[in-house]
Order: C-alpha cells, then structure tokens, then sequence
C-alpha cells in the first residue's frame, strides 16, 4: 500500500515537469533560430561574393590580354582600348556584361628589373608594351555595385569588388648585320680557305658557312617564339670586285618583315658566290639603322641589331663611335 501511494508521488511529480522543459525548448529554438537565419544568409552571400569575384577577376584579365595583343598587332591606343572594353563586355559579372571605361585602361610598359622577376608596369612613356585594366563593380563604376540576396538580414545591401589585371606583349622588331667580307672565306680554325678563294664559300667549314647555319637556326627559333618578331637583313664588306664579281661596301638585302623567307632567300644568293672586300662595320650598321628606323618598324617594338663577324673593321669609322650616334 505504501509503495502503491510512493509510485502514485513520483508519476505526478514528473507529469508536473514535462510543460516546463517544453516551455524551455521553445526559449531555445526562439533564441538560435534568428542565429541560424543569419548563418545561412551570411554562407549564401559570402558564397555569391566569391562566384562575383572570380567572374570579375576572368573578365579583367580577358580584357587586359585583348587589349596588349591588339597594342602588339594594330600600334594604335585607340584600337587597343577598344578591343580591351569588347572583350570585357563579353564577360558576365553578376549576370551583367562587365564595363570598363577609358580611366580603367592604362597603357604603358612592363619590363623585369632582373631576368627572374615579375614584370612592373609604368603608366604612359614613349614605349609602350603593356595594357592595364581595372575591373570595378563599385557605386562610382559604370556597372554599380552588386546586390546581395541575405545581406539586408545584416544591414548589408551590396558589395564592391574591384580586380586589377596588367598583361604585357613583348615585341621585337630584329635586324641581322652579316659580315661578307673575304675573311669570311677562311676556315673556322686558322687561316685556310677551304675551296678556295674565288668558289662559294664552304658550307660547314668556312666562317660564312657557319654564320648561315646560325643565321638559319636563329630564324628557326623566332618562328617558334609565341610572340610576333619582324627581322630584316643588312650584309657589309668594302666595295670592290674580286673573281669576275662586283660587289657593294653594304646593302639592306631584307627589310623588316614577319615572313622570314626573303632573308632566307638573300643568305641562300650570298653563299652561291664568294664573299670578299675589306670589313667596313659601320657601313653595315648604317644600314642596320634604316633598317629598324623605317616605316615598316612597329612604334612600341623593342628595337635590337644582332651584328656578326669574324674580325675587326678596317675600313671605315670605328663602330662604336657610329652606334653611339644614334643615341644622340
């Protein structure tokens, strides 16, 4: 009887428990469901955010390459600045063609101030070689700002990326200055001339020989660069006539082109004949000089003269005197 009334006691006691753990459970949920709203709002726009940048930081990036290549093929500030606003309209940001306008496109020129660093841009400059874009969504920027699905929730309406993207086109315009004077005859080690004097010079042992598989290499390597190198082609001896052939102190034999077959072409004709004449050096960095000077020179190319030979000049004035002049 006694236990009876015991059990009876205890079964009230928890029915009398239940509707304040219940009541408790509601104060929880009540309290960490405004937690939870947030958490997910924040995941779902920090998410967006991230999606937003990386179409942001595609399209910068299309539009500075569009911009330096086109620099690189047409020479021309406008053309380029137009290519790079094309190419970033073609790329959605935020559900929006991305647009940059002409103070978000600096052209200038990108160099390493060492052979393994990156390259730095300067705005501006009389030689120019690289493109800059910067990509705003921001509330001054011609796209606005970018909305945000949760972030109201915060008392965040929108965000403001901005990416930067520089791509620079390394251009060249290159000209050969060959030695074509009698040594050139000679063998590659000591003072023989194999064939003689008044036949082609030999293909594999005379100097002149192995400066035309030289020369042929280097037009190998530049058809492989990925970059766009126009070559030209200057040749240099004395005036005078040896063996029943004329020949000229020097001559523009190629002018700057990307097709490299004249050059070819002009190598192939001076190694059918003997090369003769003193070495007038400075005569055929004249050349070399109209060569790159000319109007088919591209204004922003880098301009480089290789210059071969086999001795040194004794005809004309010292070359380093007439490579400084240009400078002047």
């Amino acid at each position: 009887m006694r236990n009876s009334l015991v059990q009876r006691t205890k079964r009230r006691r928890k029915t009398a428990h239940r509707p304040h753990r219940q009541g408790a459970m509601m104060v929880l949920m009540a309290v960490t469901l405004p937690l939870i709203i947030i958490m997910a709002a924040f995941a779902i726009d920090v998410a967006w955010m991230q999606l937003v940048r990386t179409e942001l930081r595609t399209a910068t990036d299309a539009a500075s390459r569009a911009g330096a290549k086109t620099l690189s093929l047409s020479q021309d500030e406008v053309v380029a600045r137009a290519a790079a606003r094309d190419a970033a309209r073609r790329n959605l940001v935020a559900g929006t063609p991305l647009q940059v306008v002409d103070p978000e496109i600096e052209i200038g020129l990108g160099r390493q101030s060492t052979r393994n660093s990156r390259f730095v841009f300067t705005p501006g400059g009389p030689l120019k070689n690289a493109v800059r874009v910067t990509g705003n969504r921001t509330a001054t920027s011609a796209g606005g700002p970018v909305n945000l699905f949760l972030g109201r929730v915060m008392g965040v309406n929108t965000f403001e990326p901005t990416q930067v993207a520089t791509s620079t086109q390394l251009d060249r315009d290159l000209c050969l200055v060959v030695d074509r004077s009698g040594s050139m005859m000679r063998g590659l080690v000591g003072r023989g001339v194999p064939g003689g004097f008044c036949r082609a010079p030999h293909a594999t042992l005379s100097r002149w020989g192995g400066l035309n598989i030289a020369v042929a290499g280097f037009l190998a390597e530049l058809d492989n660069t990925t970059q766009l190198e126009q070559c030209g082609l200057a040749s240099y001896s004395q005036a005078g006539s040896r063996c029943g052939i004329t020949f000229t102190t020097s001559d523009i034999n190629a002018q700057l082109e990307f097709n490299y077959q004249t050059i070819r072409n002009e190598m192939a004709r001076l190694s059918s004949q003997p090369v003769a004449g003193f070495t007038n050096i400075a005569a055929g960095i004249d050349n070399g000089i109209l060569i790159l000077t000319d109007p088919r020179a591209r204004p922003f190319a880098v301009k480089t003269m290789v210059l071969m030979t086999d001795g040194r000049k004794n005809r004309g004035i010292e070359p380093v005197i007439q490579h400084d002049e240009p400078q002047g």
